[in-house]
């Protein structure tokens, strides 16, 4: 897209996306924490801990386990980890994934996995990190390599992520000056 993502508007509520999103998964999670890339600034993550990936240009997978690994040292057996571009995310979403626990991922699925919006045991950091050291770059290796289960949400249009800033009638970025 070419833009921060989570610095973009998010047109019901005023604030951005991080923003938003930090409150959505704050109505279920505690801690809550928010990955960003070298440099990235973020302003107003309220109560969110602010981590930092230093392998820039990985992908999402050394991002996940620097998460998981953090919730894992809050005393966290399970954490919901998402992307930050998707305006309609809602805390049913958590609420359906965290049923089940029969599992060491479980991922949200409407004809595709959705990997990025899913509940993962924290101990799978230890797994990604194995991937991402033989050079694996792809979330789906996680699910492969794991005990996975696929659930069908009521309402997977919750998961729909912005790829231009028109995908979700979203504002520009934030003013973070």
């Amino acid at each position: 897209m070419g833009r921060d993502k989570a610095t973009l508007i998010h047109p019901g509520t005023g604030t951005t996306m991080v923003q938003r999103t930090v409150a959505v998964v704050a109505s279920r999670c505690e801690p809550v924490f928010v990955v960003a890339a070298p440099g990235q600034v973020l302003p107003g993550r309220g109560s969110a801990v602010l981590l930092r990936d230093d392998v820039p240009g990985q992908g999402p997978l050394p991002a996940t386990a620097l998460g998981l690994r953090a919730a894992s040292a809050a005393g966290c057996d399970w954490a919901f980890v998402c992307a930050v571009d998707m305006p309609d995310l809602s805390a049913t979403v958590i609420d359906e994934l965290a049923v089940c626990r029969d599992a060491d991922v479980v991922l949200p699925h409407d004809g595709r996995d959705h990997y990025l919006a899913a509940i993962y045991r924290t101990a799978v950091a230890d797994r990604i990190g194995a991937l991402v050291a033989s050079g694996e770059r792809r979330m789906r290796a996680v699910s492969d390599s794991v005990r996975t289960r696929r659930l069908v949400l009521s309402d997977a249009g919750t998961l729909m992520n912005v790829n231009a800033p028109v995908d979700a009638n979203v504002d520009g970025p934030h003013d973070v000056r």
